[in-house]
């Protein structure tokens, strides 16, 4: 069968991925066997493709490849978040490029533009992610604002609220004033800034003194309702009860004492603005103080701050500074690092703001989803952030879950018109029929109540993901959710273990009593090569589209696993997917060998065939064996790393080269056959990671039927490994790798036939795999012998001496020179190995098997180094 010269994944990639979804490989429904079930982390749906993506994905399509392999019911649920912030974001920016300004439309206009948005943008990620391979079933593809899913969001909010696990109340919240909205706590992203602390002096009432504060934000001076010491600093005790006037605004404010006060830093006085910092808005509820917002949502200044009212925060303090200076208020200015909270979905700086806002009581749910990782029924990889996980929970705080959007589930309470009370319902009707209960009025109408305007973080739906998206919330009976759930492996990010992770994990104890996830792969951070994130702003984060284009998705996939080791970050490199690529044309070009070889009835098998196939046979199994727990402890990069060596030396450069026919010559039935054979387990190990080319070879190995597929074939078991087998190849190819080397050393043509001699000791001792030693280094026949020929070169491996007769060919200085080279390298080995075992605390405390093996090195090195003297001496004769 002919094959091209070169392949080409442009051509193999579309063909089989539209034969894959035509014959519903990917489709999963519940039946006897045993299920594997992945959901995708849902990405939002504004994204488009990014080097995360490839990796998280790559490795989840790696283990749903191999789960449907190994006979489970694989399932792969993806699916898109509808992202409340940054989707509304985008929508009005597309609103503002065509004249149109959010503020003059209605909720229900404004959805109806997001909803066009959506549907017109909202599928490309998950199209790109086919280009990748990604074998999910796509039938199951879930939105979080689905009108299933939608309903499930708003029957846990109600429940919880049942509960007295939902409140509402003022707080002091992350405001984000780019996106109008408050964040959550974890939302929150904290960098180091150059900042400036500024001195100011404020006068105290009465006197003519003053009290010196330092604050890095002048601009909130405005805000001031107090002045507070710590009642021990005996530089302020003569103040106590005191007044001072607020600069700027001439406001008179008490001086307070509060044992959170830092005496330390700066002058020991702090200005107390309760409404824009949380541990001044603490201070200000037990000292009962004012609380003025100087702030309008937009972060510019409000009527409240009398003066630089409408100037954005930054101009304000700006402004402030000078006026501070102008009116001599300012006693200096100091370079100060501080570190600055911006909104992880803007990179606003978040301005802490009171504001009346939606809460979930956390500690309670936190209890059995802590304990249940601690106890290892939930299974981090790698263990280690198993820590950091446990110390969010423990000081786990109640999460401000709506959002003063648009775009997303709009909570479910309503308010009764002429008070302040509310009920929470999951629709108007409802609504009413408690309103009426909870007012006694039966003459209110559907009218009279008002829905909440806010909508809930888009967290608080995706905590939901692995139960909603098989209607676990409002069927908990159905046969999906009964079969598929707990999920079995979940594969994300360390830096959403808080938002993400930790919540899945408290809803499935909350709603299932059982964890919704057998397993958490965490991946690192893409990051390039210098060690900086990959980011579009930083122009060092490749379009992972042109990559397939380039290398094929197969060698991307490559690529990206090369560098991936669990919880670490990865240092990508183009050159890695380059060389998925050569990868990927290695196993092409070895398939075309193969294939070019023609079989003969006549043609018996050599010796050396049969060797090289009882080898490569048992070879095969043992990394089977390691292949399966590499990949049982998510091991995966090492998988691939086994793969790749497994392929390129033990079947090409050893396997390949020793059952080689010569040139222009058949090969026999059985060594083809087996050769085959042995190639169809290659593909199907290598299946999972790569998954295109090795359907197009799988498919051209022999004929197939329509609906056949390597997708679901099984994957190969491993027979019963012969060890020795093993050991005698690898003593077999250190000494042809030593032939070769002497070859190249003296010169000797490939096709010059040498004798090899072994020194016996008076014992036959030709080395197992003889025949194949004589195959691959051309060698006339192999002999013993009691003693060292004259002109011959000789090595070493293991104690076993051998010898090449050279006759006027041999340089005995040079010989002589690396006999030496090799005699002080083995003595300096000697001397390390006897550290060891003369250190009587390393004999005492290690195990014996180690000390055996040290003591077996001792052995070996002595009888290296007599040889080796014995040689040098024979040369110098």
């Amino acid at each position: 069968m002919e094959i091209p010269s070169k392949y080409n994944p442009s051509e193999t990639e579309g063909k089989w991925y539209h034969y894959w979804l035509e014959n519903g490989f990917f489709r999963s429904s519940p039946n006897d066997r045993e299920p594997y079930t992945i959901v995708i982390p849902p990405p939002n749906v504004t994204g488009v493709l990014h080097m995360g993506h490839m990796l998280n994905n790559t490795i989840q399509d790696i283990l749903v490849r191999r789960a449907r392999m190994k006979g489970k019911n694989a399932c792969w649920v993806p699916g898109t978040d509808h992202a409340s912030i940054a989707t509304e974001a985008r929508v009005v920016a597309r609103l503002k490029e065509e004249g149109i300004d959010k503020s003059n439309l209605s909720r229900e206009e404004f959805l109806r533009h997001a909803w066009q948005w959506k549907d017109k943008h909202g599928g490309i990620i998950l199209e790109q992610l086919k280009k990748l391979g990604a074998s999910c079933d796509w039938d199951r593809t879930v939105f979080t604002m689905d009108e299933g899913y939608s309903e499930s969001v708003i029957d846990v909010f109600i429940d919880l609220y049942n509960k007295g696990l939902i409140y509402r109340g003022v707080r002091m919240v992350n405001w984000d004033p780019q996106a109008k909205t408050a964040v959550s706590d974890e939302e929150v992203v904290y960098r180091e800034l150059n900042s400036k602390l500024y001195y100011v002096r404020y006068p105290v009432q009465g006197e003519n003194e003053w009290v010196i504060i330092a604050t890095t934000r002048p601009e909130t001076i405005l805000g001031d309702t107090a002045v507070s010491v710590n009642p021990r600093d005996k530089r302020f005790s003569h103040l106590h009860g005191k007044k001072v006037v607020v600069p700027m605004v001439n406001r008179v404010v008490p001086v307070i004492t509060d044992n959170y006060v830092d005496m330390d830093f700066g002058t020991g006085a702090l200005k107390i603005t309760p409404a824009h910092d949380i541990n001044d808005y603490e201070i200000g509820i037990r000292h009962n103080l004012e609380v003025i917002d100087i702030f309008n949502p937009d972060g510019t200044l409000g009527v409240k701050a009398e003066i630089f009212i409408g100037m954005d925060r930054l101009d304000a303090r700006d402004a402030a500074v000078k006026k501070l200076t102008d009116e001599g208020f300012m006693v200096k200015v100091e370079d100060y690092v501080n570190k600055v909270g911006f909104s992880e979905r803007t990179d606003s700086a978040i301005e802490p703001r009171l504001s009346m806002q939606w809460f979930c009581r956390m500690q309670e749910m936190a209890g059995p989803a802590l304990e249940n990782v601690m106890n290892n029924n939930v299974k981090f990889h790698p263990v280690k952030f198993r820590n950091t996980y446990r110390y969010w929970m423990e000081n786990i705080k109640d999460w401000c879950i709506s959002r003063q959007l648009w775009w997303g589930h709009r909570i479910p309470a309503w308010y009764i018109q002429g008070g302040n009370e509310f009920v929470v319902a999951g629709s108007p009707d409802e609504a009413l029929k408690l309103a009426i209960e909870k007012t006694g009025n039966d003459k209110l109408q559907v009218s009279d109540l008002h829905q909440d305007e806010d909508v809930l973080d888009t967290w608080f739906s995706s905590w939901l993901w692995p139960i909603a998206v098989f209607d676990g919330i409002r069927d908990p009976e159905n046969p999906d959710y009964r079969y598929y759930y707990p999920t079995n492996d979940l594969v994300t990010a360390p830096e959403i273990l808080f938002f993400w992770v930790a919540r899945m994990i408290m809803a499935g104890y909350e709603y299932r009593k059982e964890k919704p996830f057998d397993n958490v792969y965490l991946t690192g951070i893409v990051r390039d090569k210098m060690g900086r994130k990959m980011s579009k702003s930083l122009g060092n984060s490749p379009e992972p589209l042109e990559l397939i284009s380039k290398y094929g998705a197969d060698g991307v996939r490559v690529g990206m696993l090369l560098c991936s080791p669990a919880g670490g970050d990865l240092l990508f490199d183009e050159s890695l997917t380059e060389q998925g690529r050569n990868f990927a044309n290695k196993i092409w070009n070895a398939f075309r060998l193969v294939n070019s070889w023609k079989t003969d009835d006549k043609t018996r098998q050599p010796l050396h065939s049969a060797s090289a196939i009882r080898w490569f046979d048992a070879r095969l199994s043992e990394v089977i064996e390691r292949l399966d727990k590499l990949y049982e402890r998510y091991r995966l990069s090492e998988a691939l790393m086994l793969l790749y060596k497994l392929f390129w030396d033990d079947f090409s450069s050893w396997y390949l080269e020793i059952i080689k026919p010569d040139y222009r010559q058949p090969i026999d039935k059985e060594s083809y056959k087996k050769t085959i054979s042995f190639f169809d387990r290659l593909l199907r190990l290598l299946h999972p990671v790569m998954p295109f080319i090795t359907e197009e070879l799988w498919q051209n190995l022999e004929t197939r039927s329509n609906g056949e597929s390597i997708v679901i074939v099984p994957m190969p078991e491993p027979a019963k490994v012969e060890k020795k087998l093993l050991t005698d190849f690898s003593y077999a190819k250190e000494i042809v790798s030593s032939i070769r080397t002497i070859r190249a050393e003296k010169n000797i043509p490939r096709k010059e036939s040498l004798p090899l001699l072994i020194k016996t000791n008076g014992i036959t001792d030709i080395p197992p795999f003889g025949d194949v030693i004589v195959k691959l280094c051309n060698l006339s026949g192999i002999t013993t012998t009691d003693r060292k020929p004259e002109n011959a070169v000789s090595f070493i491996v293991k104690t076993t001496e051998l010898y090449i007769p050279m006759e006027d060919k041999l340089d005995i200085l040079s010989e002589t020179a690396k006999i030496e080279k090799e005699l002080e390298y083995n003595k300096g080995f000697l001397d390390s190995v006897m550290k060891k075992l003369n250190n009587e605390r390393f004999v005492k405390n290690a195990p014996e098997k180690v000390i055996e093996m040290e003591r077996a090195k001792k052995a070996d090195a002595e009888s290296r180094i007599l040889s080796l003297q014995e040689r040098l001496k024979i040369l110098r004769q």
